[in-house]
C-alpha cells in the first residue's frame, strides 16, 4: 500500500511524498518515501561500503525517510535465491531488503527495477491511523508500475490523478472530504 500525503500534512519532510509501507500492525508502521532524491549515487554509496556498482554509474539514491538516515534499503521487483529474512515482497512484483548481503547482490547486478534509498519513514502504535482519520495521508495501492516507473517529481500527481484526485482541487483542511 501506498500512502499520499495530503496539502494539511504540516511536516516538510512529507510535503507531496509517497510512501510504500512495508510493514503495519498494532506496534506501529515502517515505509520508505519513494519521491525524494538525493544527491548521493549508487557508485558513491556502494564505493564507501567497499563494494563494486556495476549499474549506471549516475543511479540515484532516494530519500527514505527522516528516522536513521544512515540506514540504506533496496526496493526491487526481486532476486531469486534469497531466504524470506533477507527479502520481504511487499507487494505484486515489489520486494524490499535492508541486508549488506542483498545489496552485495543488487550492486553486482542491478536489476531494471531498482530503487535504492537511505532512511526510512516510522509511526508508533496508532499514529498513522490518527493521521488517517485526521486527512493527513490518502491510501492508495502499490503497483509496480507507479513504484518503479514513475518518476518521483512526478509521482505525487500520478498516484492522486490514480485514484479520481485532481491534485489542484486539493486544499488544505482537517477531516475527510
Amino acid at each position: 500500500m501506498l500512502l499520499v500525503a495530503m496539502p494539511q500534512l504540516r511536516d516538510p519532510n512529507f510535503r507531496r511524498a509517497v510512501v510504500l509501507v512495508v510493514h503495519h500492525d498494532d506496534q506501529g508502521t515502517f515505509g520508505v518515501v519513494l519521491n525524494r532524491d538525493t544527491e548521493i549515487s549508487a557508485t558513491g554509496l556502494c564505493a564507501s561500503l567497499e563494494l563494486d556498482w556495476c549499474g549506471e554509474p549516475e543511479t540515484a539514491i532516494g530519500w527514505g525517510g527522516p528516522v536513521q538516515p544512515q540506514t540504506g534499503w533496496l526496493v526491487f521487483d526481486g532476486l531469486p535465491g534469497y531466504a524470506e529474512q533477507d527479502v520481504q515482497r511487499v507487494g505484486e512484483g515489489i520486494c524490499f531488503a535492508g541486508s549488506l548481503d542483498v545489496l552485495r547482490h543488487v550492486a553486482s547486478e542491478p536489476p531494471d527495477k531498482l530503487r535504492l534509498l537511505v532512511g526510512y519513514a516510522g509511526w508508533g502504535p496508532g499514529q498513522l491511523e490518527m493521521e488517517l482519520a485526521e486527512g493527513a495521508w490518502l491510501v492508495a495501492p502499490a503497483t509496480d508500475e507507479v513504484v518503479f516507473c514513475v518518476d518521483s517529481t512526478l509521482m505525487w500527481d500520478h498516484v492522486l490523478r490514480g485514484l479520481g484526485v485532481e491534485p489542484a482541487t486539493l486544499i488544505a483542511t482537517r477531516g475527510v472530504h
